[in-house]
């Protein structure tokens, strides 16, 4: 990897881990402050520096507690459904490129 790449994954795991759900102390739940769909999507393309996270400190929690239920989750699950996707195509086309290029030589 060349310097410019590492230096852009420390800035978006910089950014990402600010980001990271709050403690899960459960005192006074306020409606206002519930986590919802969107915060759940956040919290699922988040996840795997969390967890890292997690590992080292109490305050750190992959899943946030205080949601409104099947939202949060199903915004969760879409979060790690699609960082998995777009992780997983850039390897893909990478390769297809390799590929193409390949057959490309040979003709």
């Amino acid at each position: 990897m060349t310097s410019a790449r590492w230096l852009f994954l420390a800035v978006v795991v910089l950014v990402v881990t600010s980001c990271a759900a709050g403690p899960n102390v459960v005192s006074h739940v306020d409606p206002v402050q519930v986590a919802g769909f969107w915060k759940g999507l956040w919290h699922g393309l988040i996840y795997p520096v969390t967890f890292f996270i997690s590992l080292f400190t109490d305050n750190v929690n992959i899943y946030e507690v205080r949601n409104n239920g099947n939202w949060y989750d199903f915004g969760f699950v879409a979060g790690i459904g699609l960082l998995h996707t777009v992780t997983s195509a850039g390897g893909r086309s990478s390769k297809s490129r390799r590929k193409t290029s390949r057959l490309k030589e040979t003709s």
